[in-house]
């Protein structure tokens, strides 16, 4: 009977280790799975368990199982805040004096507004492969709306969007009406200035009589002669790299930030420099070389190199104006030709001659037209005009505007653009598109009569090597030994003697080889 009983056992355990095991493809064991059962069983009391024990069954299969899509409910919170919740709720309200009341005059609700249909541009580079929220797109719609409302303009368009490292810039690009530039004064005193002001700071008054004598002239420093060169002034407003204005805001629905004018030297360090912009307009610029101002003026010298090399149009869209009077000016005007006729997508894509710069461009003088230092300095005299001939500096001459896009220069064998179209088994629907090389991040498309510019990066450029900053000046060389410039020791009293006695013995000498000079002389004459 013991025998019994053990094997018994055994074919229990063998059984129980059986009904343990795990499937293969959900990891659940029969032991589990009824265990679950029936444990629910036991705990709600259901009664006709047997009848509906299938069903039991595959409700507890169903609660093991996992969805792979969240539930709405499941949905991860959103991280807007309630300060931006406002601002969008603030741009997509209406203004109280856009309520309607049936007692006042209908409101111009179709006056039109310089807006561009951001929408319509955001599904035509989607399909260029420039990936633009609508829903985005809609907010920035809407917060230029505001702006255009606000601010009296001509012509508005959504510049793009520069990324920075907290928060990113949307950058509308506005053209004003009746708008003057505010004279920033900003009067940076020179070290002689700074130097006299001091010295008269200093100087005591006695009893009001200033005297002046001989001694206090001698004693009176001297003045430098040194002249600072002069500053190469900013292009005024809707002329050269700041023929447009720039606004900027991080998010869809904050306040519009207009940054400042361009200036030349702003223009020229930001070609030296690499930085990742931050997001805050105040924020400092640490670089070497130093650049002088904070990060919208920065920001604002990247959007005027970014234009001036990324704005183009197809071949015939613009034209110069007809004036016999100014040569000059004629080439830096230009207009929409009423006569353009709608080209193929095909020719578009084939050669980048069907494309052109309609922007300045800017010359290494930080300006898109040159300006001569000579011209304007105050005191020159002839003779310095005479000699300083050879060192007048060779006037900067610029491409001019409707230049083809075949006469940019390579970089490191690499063509600055590439054409395409955006599908080649629909060519009758197809855009052509330009993508910049130089700029990435820069997109244009054309399609019939119309084409659009946008640029969407860090706003840096591609240079096809390293970023290495620029070294500092070499130090001054130090004054080289020599006799003048050595200083020499003061003889000791020893030294000092034997060089009297030296002098003393030569100075008899020398009056002796004299007297028996004379002594022949007279004796020559006596013969």
């Amino acid at each position: 009977m013991a025998d019994n009983d053990g094997a018994m056992e055994q074919a229990v355990r063998r059984g129980k280790s059986f009904l343990m095991k795990g499937s293969s493809s959900s990891g659940l064991s029969v032991y589990e799975h009824v265990t679950q059962v029936l444990t629910r069983i036991l705990d709600e009391r259901t009664p006709d368990a047997a009848d509906i024990f299938e069903t039991l069954s595959s409700d507890a299969k169903r609660e093991r199982l996992v969805c792979p899509s969240p539930s709405p409910r499941d949905e991860a919170p959103c991280v807007v805040g309630l300060e931006q919740a406002k601002a969008w709720c603030r741009i997509f309200g209406k203004r109280e004096e856009e309520v309607f009341d049936e007692d006042l005059p209908p409101l111009p609700d179709a006056m039109e507004l310089p807006l561009p249909n951001l929408l319509e541009i955001a599904n035509y580079f989607e399909q260029a492969g420039v990936m633009l929220d609508k829903n985005e797109a809609v907010r920035v719609m809407m917060s230029l709306k505001e702006l255009t409302q606000n601010h009296p303009m001509d012509h508005c368009r959504f510049w793009g969007k520069i990324l920075g490292t907290n928060s990113n810039y949307l950058v509308a690009e506005v053209e004003m009406t009746d708008w003057e530039e505010e004279e920033e004064e900003e009067q940076e005193l020179g070290a002689h200035d700074t130097y006299e002001e001091e010295e008269k700071m200093e100087m005591p008054e006695k009893d009001g009589i200033a005297e002046e004598n001989e001694e206090d002239k001698n004693d009176e420093l001297p003045k430098s002669k040194y002249k600072a060169p002069l500053s190469i002034p900013k292009e005024p407003y809707q002329s050269g790299a700041n023929k447009y204005l720039y606004f900027v805001c991080s998010e869809p629905g904050q306040p519009w930030e207009r940054l400042p004018l361009v200036r030349p030297s702003d223009i020229v360090s930001a070609r030296l420099i690499k930085r990742l912009f931050t997001g805050q307009l105040n924020a400092p610029v640490e670089s070497y070389p130093p650049f002088a101002g904070n990060e919208k003026h920065l920001l604002r010298a990247q959007i005027a190199r970014i234009s001036a090399a990324t704005q183009v149009s197809p071949l015939g869209f613009y034209h110069f104006e007809e004036e016999e009077e100014d040569e000059e000016e004629e080439q830096n005007e230009i207009m929409e030709n009423p006569e353009y006729e709608e080209p193929e997508i095909g020719e578009m894509v084939e050669s980048l001659s069907s494309w052109v710069h309609h922007t300045q461009y800017i010359l290494p003088q930080g300006r898109c037209s040159w300006w001569n230092p000579l011209k304007h300095e105050d005191e020159m005299s002839e003779e310095e005009d005479e000699d300083s001939e050879s060192n007048h500096p060779e006037p900067q001459v610029a491409p001019p505007l409707l230049t083809p896009l075949t006469e940019d220069a390579e970089l490191n064998g690499h063509p600055p653009w590439t054409l395409r179209a955006t599908s080649s088994l629909l060519p009758q629907f197809a855009l052509a598109v330009v993508t910049s090389n130089l700029w990435p991040g820069a997109y244009t498309f054309s399609i019939g009569k119309r084409f659009e510019n946008i640029y969407v990066g860090w706003g840096h450029k591609y240079t096809g090597k390293p970023f290495c900053p620029t070294l500092p000046p070499a130090p001054q060389k130090e004054y080289e030994i020599g006799l003048d410039v050595t200083e020499v020791l003061d003889p000791t009293v020893e030294e000092e003697l034997a060089f009297k006695q030296l002098e003393a013995h030569e100075a008899e000498q020398t009056e002796e080889e004299e007297e028996e000079e004379e002594e022949e002389d007279a004796e020559e004459e006596d013969n």
